[in-house]
């Protein structure tokens, strides 16, 4: 049967909490540099004391080293494998008379780990000097952690048993509570990274002691040996001591054993550090360890929050608070944001994430209204896709592009209405004037309307009658024209009674004389044809244009349309057959028609 993990960051209603990963020796299995190993690069001998007791003397008992044999290697994987007391393994250094006093054990935990202790169980007698470094880059620099030696100022320039404060809480110390002979192996050396530590028991809120705690490597050097009594040591002797060890009478110098460092058990205890977000360290599809990262938090340590999860700041998580990280708030409108520390101020310390690049025409810090030239469809909710519609202000008879953001209602020029701007309002009549498309209706006196003309202007809808409903596409129209072409208008300004509108000249059909090229160009539309809609165009869309060109001699250069041209809006199914027209034209057909 199946067994369902339950996540322990988060409760049973969903609520986030802090999670922590198990307490674990995270160095069990791994494999420990070592700069002397017994019996490397050839066999070696060497000899040690052993106890048998208060009442029995100690036992000199000699063996042979061969890293090569592998009943007589002391290899460093022995530091780090399963310890039992009724097979104790062991690594040896070389012999120290023929090496260097200083022997260094490096051990990588291929991930940074929040550590509580440092232990190491000798089978030979403890070093008389010790010091133990911590990494928390991967062994690129080494910070010093703790220092044993009977002899700290000489050693290491430190005093012994300094006090500890809140001053100084990241600082290594030095101390000789190590020193003492007995046993004369299988001594253990401990260090308790928090001990002492003033902040230790608010932990949660010391960001001095979680980075004091924080290790991805761990050094451990042997500086000097510890020679037991049995074969003497006088005052101010011993290997690198500053003397030479004295030799016992009953003992010939030639059966003086040799000097090494051997360790049965390297333990570091701690647990992957994930800071509250996690409760597992996986190993990914390289192998490498990493925290299996919850309350949309995601990096080596779960330390910052995913895309769009940046509401408010990463924090660690605490006893009290989980901290997860909060979807940034942008209506669905937008995939990206950012944090701003002011507006989180301003807001209480509760929301200062900054959507990115709103689209659906939307805009603002939640992508929460339109943006200039659209208005809320208040039929749609704000995170429809659509909630926001062009205005499509006229461009005559609008005095802006910008509509209200709610009604859509353009702003209208005197006289005129209509939501886009596109009638004259009651009372009023169309104008030739750009300024006031719409002008009043002058009161006439009756007596003097009878003896008038009685021609009336004529009004749009005669006055476009010729082409109004005949907006087909056919090779008659297309001969007859000077140039057709496919344009996107993109803005336009008055020139007297003249519209002139920039247009992108998109794809050229046909052009009668001077080749037309693509790109930009200008289209001329008197303002009475425009306002009268014959042709109707708009901004920012893309049109068929079949009309006259100026010549090189008029005063408006460029592409002329008025209410006989062709202005429609494109559609892409048209350009094959603009393209036939273009053969046919070619093949002379133009002539017959």
């Amino acid at each position: 049967m199946k067994t369902l993990f339950i996540n322990p960051c988060y409760d049973d209603t969903g609520t986030a909490r802090r999670c922590i990963p198990e307490f674990i020796n995270a160095a069990f299995g791994k494999e420990v540099a070592v700069s002397s190993v017994c019996g490397w690069p050839t066999s070696s001998r060497s000899c040690s004391m052993v106890e048998h007791g208060e009442e029995r003397p100690s036992v000199r008992t000699c063996q042979i080293c061969d890293a090569a044999d592998p009943w007589r290697a002391r290899p460093p994987s022995y530091l780090t494998d399963l310890n039992s007391a009724h097979n104790l393994t062991c690594w040896q250094s070389e012999n120290l008379h023929t090496s260097p006093n200083n022997v260094n054990l490096t051990l990588s935990l291929g991930k940074k780990f929040e550590i509580t202790y440092v232990s190491l169980q000798f089978c030979s007698p403890r070093p008389e000097s010790l010091a133990i470094y911590k990494s928390m880059d991967y062994g690129k620099s080494w910070t010093p952690y703790q220092y044993y030696s009977s002899q700290c100022r000489r050693m290491y320039n430190r005093p012994n048993k300094a006090a500890i404060t809140k001053q100084n809480e990241q600082e290594a110390l030095c101390t000789d509570g190590h020193t003492d002979l007995y046993p004369l192996s299988g001594g253990l050396i401990a260090f308790s990274t928090l001990d002492g530590r003033p902040s230790g028991k608010d932990f949660d809120n010391s960001p001095v002691l979680q980075d004091w705690v924080s290790v991805t490597d761990i050094r451990v050097v042997f500086s000097r040996p510890q020679l037991p009594r049995e074969i003497g040591a006088g005052e101010g002797g011993g290997i690198g001591g500053g003397g030479q060890p004295d030799e016992d009478p009953m003992v010939p110098s030639t059966s003086l054993p040799g000097y090494f460092y051997a360790v049965g058990d390297f333990q570091v205890g701690g647990r992957c550090k994930c800071n509250g977000h996690a409760s597992r360290c996986l190993k990914d599809k390289e192998g490498k360890l990493v925290c299996d990262c919850k309350h949309n938090t995601e990096g080596p340590e779960c330390d910052h929050c995913k895309p769009f999860h940046c509401d408010r700041p990463w924090q660690r998580a605490s006893a009290r608070e989980a901290n997860e990280c909060l979807p940034c708030n942008c209506n669905l409108h937008a995939r990206r944001c950012r944090f701003n520390m002011e507006l989180y101020k301003l807001s209480g310390r509760k929301s200062g994430g900054v959507c990115m690049n709103c689209r659906h025409n939307t805009a603002g810090r939640h992508c929460h209204y339109c943006k200039e030239g659209f208005y809320r469809d208040m039929a749609k909710p704000i995170t429809h896709r659509r909630a926001c519609k062009a205005c499509d202000c006229h461009p005559v008879g609008a005095a802006g592009k910008t509509c209200n953001q709610t009604t859509g209602q353009c702003p209208c020029k005197d006289g005129v209405t209509g939501i886009a701007c596109n009638r004259c309002a009651k009372g009023y009549q169309q104008s030739r004037s750009p300024v006031a498309p719409c002008i009043k209706i002058p009161v006439v006196n009756p007596t003097a309307m009878v003896s008038s003309s009685t021609e009336e202007p004529a009004d749009c809808e005669s006055y476009c009658k010729p082409v109004k409903g005949n907006l087909k596409i056919n090779m008659k129209k297309y001969c007859k024209k000077d140039y057709a072409v496919q344009v996107n208008v993109l803005d336009m300004e008055t020139v007297g009674d003249w519209a002139k509108f920039s247009v992108s000249v998109v794809s050229v059909y046909k052009s009668r004389g001077e080749p037309l090229k693509r790109g930009d160009n200008v289209l001329w539309i008197h303002m009475k044809d425009l306002a009268c809609k014959c042709p109707k165009i708009q901004m920012s869309k893309r049109f068929l244009v079949m009309g006259t060109r100026a010549t090189a001699g008029a005063e408006r250069i460029g592409l002329l349309a008025d209410k006989n041209s062709l202005v429609i809006q494109w559609r892409d199914i048209w350009t094959r057959r603009l393209r036939k027209f273009q053969r046919k034209e070619k093949n002379g057909k133009c002539n017959k028609a």
